[in-house]
């Protein structure tokens, strides 16, 4: 959950009447909307429509999204090779389900298209990882300039529409949970401020820059996602006729190279690079940093015994200094059970190295994850062996 803000034109208290130019349409007011979490009793915003907001002239069925998962015969490492598949549908209809569980389902997309229709996910906050692109996400809540290595953040029923810049094939790594996505509360002082010594600041955070007041009465299709139910609502006007807002739920960004690590004499365990947590998994942040200063230190991870977790790691940039073999877009899944550490000959080439340049973004669940169709298309099944000298 980011912090407070404001943006545009809004009444001098919640509730009452926010009133538009003299003669100007309908009953004379703006229509206040209120956007809530966990129903009530959570961070909220406060939107003012030119327009209604619940003006529906068509509900229609548009199909489902579906998963297909693999069972495995076999508990073992997985590295998926995603970088290489070929563009298709948009930002909203392109995803490429990897791995799920009831608490995330975790997507790679790389849209082949401009994003046509209005899309909005009524039962999951969204976290749209930017590997490669930039554009603007378009929202009632403004306009919100993006770039490479942006977190893109999307809270529950935001309805939006993805511009890319062109020249840049857009790569995406995309996260779905029904929960919400928040700061790990270890980072928040009693007064809700992001402590000093934490990992980053509000200046980090980024909400829309400027409004979007889309003055159209006219049909506008919205495609809606609730689990893996689409439904596509027709509205009477464009949901983005929003004059003014306020309040600490809306999209928003944070670059992974803005970052700052965490770093020891010694290895420092994953949940320093820790950057934001949902219900049933957290979300890390391996970003280029200064290497462990203890000259007998070991500078790659030491191995581990998965203990109730699956680890999921998306490589994005860099050397990756304790793997071999994997590549950018590269997914690894180290699952619960069985232990992981340094590819072989990785701790004696780390020696000499002062600091590492790589960016990757992890996943730790603490439900076992399964494995789509696609993913298993994508699999090395060397990859389990790959330990051996």
């Amino acid at each position: 959950m980011a912090y407070y803000r404001r943006l545009g034109s809004i009444p001098p208290k919640r509730h009452i009447e926010h009133r538009q130019e003299p003669g100007f349409r309908g009953e004379g007011i703006f229509y206040e909307e209120v956007v809530t979490t966990a129903g009530f009793g959570r961070a909220y915003s406060i939107c003012y429509h030119l327009r209604p907001p619940t003006r529906v002239r068509k509900v229609e069925p548009a199909g489902f999204v579906p998963l297909e998962i693999v069972p495995q015969e076999t508990l073992r490492h997985h590295h998926f090779k995603t970088g290489h598949f070929s563009p298709k549908g948009d930002v909203a209809t392109g995803r490429i389900p990897i791995l799920t569980n009831s608490d995330i389902i975790i997507s790679r997309c790389r849209p082949a298209q401009p994003q046509k229709e209005l899309y909005r996910n009524g039962a999951a906050d969204e976290v749209l990882f930017v590997h490669r692109g930039s554009g603007r996400l378009l929202s009632m809540f403004g306009v919100l300039p993006f770039k490479p290595f942006d977190y893109i953040v999307i809270p529950h029923c935001t309805t939006y529409q993805v511009e890319f810049d062109a020249g840049v094939q857009p790569d995406l790594l995309i996260l779905e949970t029904p929960g919400n996505i928040a700061i790990p509360p270890r980072y928040l002082n009693p007064d809700g401020q992001i402590r000093l010594g934490a990992p980053y600041c509000e200046r980090d955070f980024h909400g829309p820059t400027q409004e979007l007041v889309i003055d159209r009465e006219e049909d506008v299709t919205v495609l809606v996602k609730d689990g893996q139910r689409l439904t596509r609502y027709t509205l009477a006007s464009h949901p983005f006729d929003v004059v003014g807002w306020d309040g600490f739920v809306y999209p928003f960004t944070f670059n992974a190279d803005d970052f700052e690590p965490i770093t020891g004499t010694v290895h420092q365990p994953p949940p320093i690079h820790q950057t934001f947590e949902a219900p049933g998994f957290v979300v890390c942040t391996f970003a280029p940093r200064m290497l462990d200063t203890h000259p007998q230190a070991i500078k790659v991870p030491y191995a581990h015994s998965n203990v109730q977790a699956d680890e999921v790691l998306y490589y994005v940039r860099g050397r990756f200094g304790s793997r071999r073999g994997v590549e950018e877009a590269s997914i690894t899944l180290h699952p619960r059970g069985i232990p992981h550490g340094p590819h072989p000959g990785t701790i004696v080439a780390s020696r000499s190295l002062q600091r590492t340049d790589e960016l990757a973004v992890m996943v730790d669940t603490v439900k076992p994850l399964e494995i789509t169709r696609q993913a298993m298309n994508m699999d090395d099944p060397a990859y389990p062996y790959s330990w051996l000298e």
